[in-house]
């Protein structure tokens, strides 16, 4: 066995990885891809697929710069471009070309994916393909523009708006936006229709009350579809006089309501009738809920409720991308690149959702019991020994060019993975929440350790802040 494949052998994580995204770019996917959705970008040089494999390696080689990974790729001879052309390249991909690297990287992705992966949904909604869906406006642009330059204050990017696979946890579509504060309305049309195009109906939207209007729910609720909304109090509701209320208890122990009626008025054309269910909370905002699949009967109000419930899930695929697969450290400043930059740390994390869930069924556990942060990092670890080690040039000769089919692929994940188990992979519980510390401000701003612990600090109360002034209080 020679010392370049004894390496890649101890390097499970990283072989696993790297295969899964040498099978999802496969060239010529790539670039049938962008001859799609180039716009009136072109390659001349550098080809999309290098553009892609630059940045990726930028994202997970532990501790290395965007700039560092790509002057490294010059100096060993893999880039035949200017550093500066790479930056150029990114921050001029087309939006089109972002949206559809990432959907349609995901169908292949989908591919792969071991049956233990899918979460359980409510046998009464079984037969829908629940998708929660949100927008992010892209924060933390470098002011490397010199526009950016001459103003203060937060600058953002662009604005995606993105479809989670409730049961898997896949992104499996996006749309964008270049005007990181331009209205998610906006996108809902073209991400209803990348979406339809890749998955399978009849689809059940889970959306947040922004999306409650007349117009949106009629396109949520097309094509055989079905959504459940959070309500929002711009739409009028006129309960049906014919319909008696029905009360009762949810999974979480809260008494709900729900009631039968139309969004909007009877001289509305666009009215819909809709099964309102209303959680209360004592105390708290109660949380009201629409949906257009009235039977209560066959899709009882609890599974409903809990169906919304997983709408959070998205919040945390956004947290992930950007705490843990660092879209808060923009490498391109300009919006189209924000946003490519947004559908590579989607598709990355979408690469360790099918690297996790291997690795939980060969622990013979669930997917939900692995900590996502926990394995990108050691993930990132074994990519950045195996570069360090082999060199960029022997990784790609090895790695590259696999020819696999989804069955092969999914074979070898299973053997290789399926050994890997580390019990510090195991997600932390969840814990309670301490109540806040009362805190006094240090006499002088400042006091040591010693003195501290040992009660010989003063304390003085902290001094409040003026109020600026203004036009209004001069």
């Amino acid at each position: 066995m020679s010392f370049d494949t004894e390496v890649c052998r101890r390097l499970p994580l990283a072989a696993s990885t790297l295969h899964i995204l040498d099978y999802v770019v496969d060239p010529t996917f790539i670039a049938s891809l962008y001859d799609q959705h180039r716009g009136r970008s072109y390659e001349k040089i550098i080809s999309f697929a290098d553009v892609i494999h630059l940045l990726a390696d930028s994202l997970v080689l532990d501790g290395q710069s965007a700039h560092r990974t790509f002057q490294q790729a010059k100096d060993d001879g893999i880039l035949q471009v200017s550093v500066r052309s790479v930056y150029d390249k990114i921050g001029n991909t087309p939006l089109q070309l972002s949206a559809a690297l990432l959907t349609n990287g995901t169908v292949r992705l989908r591919a792969l994916l071991p049956d233990s992966l899918a979460e359980p949904v409510p046998i009464s909604l079984a037969a829908f393909t629940p998708l929660a869906f949100d927008g992010k406006k892209i924060k933390q642009v470098a002011r490397r523009l010199g526009a950016l330059r001459k103003v203060r204050g937060q600058v953002v990017g662009g604005k995606i708006l993105v479809a989670e696979d409730v049961r898997t946890g896949l992104a499996v579509a996006m749309e964008a936006h270049p005007d990181g504060e331009a209205s998610d309305l906006t996108l809902v049309p073209g991400l209803l229709t990348r979406t339809r195009a890749v998955v399978g109906g009849p689809r059940l939207w889970i959306g947040d009350r922004l999306f409650c209007d007349l117009i949106h729910l009629a396109l949520l609720g097309a094509d055989g579809d079905h959504f459940v909304v959070r309500y929002n109090a711009k739409v009028g509701f006129h309960a049906d006089a014919g319909k008696p209320k029905k009360t009762g208890i949810n999974s979480r122990g809260q008494a709900y309501t729900e009631e039968w009626g139309w969004l909007g008025g009877p001289k509305d054309s666009r009215r819909l009738y809709v099964r309102r269910i209303t959680v209360h909370r004592p105390g708290d905002e109660d949380i009201l809920v629409v949906t257009d699949l009235i039977d209560g009967e066959t899709y009882p109000a609890v599974d409903i409720l809990d169906m919304y419930l997983r709408r959070w899930g998205i919040e945390r695929l956004f947290q992930k991308i950007t705490e843990v697969f660092h879209l808060q450290a923009l490498v391109s400043s300009q919006e189209n690149g924000t946003v490519f930059q947004a559908a590579l740390c989607l598709l990355l994390y979408n690469i360790t959702i099918v690297v996790r869930a291997y690795v939980a069924e060969g622990a013979k556990k669930t997917p939900t019991d692995v900590s996502m942060e926990k394995l990108f990092v050691d993930m990132c670890r074994q990519l950045t020994s195996a570069v360090e080690v082999l060199g960029t040039e022997a990784v790609v000769v090895y790695y590259a060019n696999g020819n696999w089919t989804a069955d092969r692929l999914r074979e070898y994940l299973k053997s290789v993975l399926g050994q890997t188990w580390r019990k510090w992979w195991t997600k932390t519980p969840p814990r309670k929440a301490n109540k806040p510390t009362p805190t006094e401000y240090l006499a002088g701003g400042h006091s040591s350790v010693y003195k501290i612990r040992r009660g010989l600090h003063r304390t003085e109360p902290e001094a409040k802040k003026e109020e600026p002034q203004t036009p209004s209080n001069r």
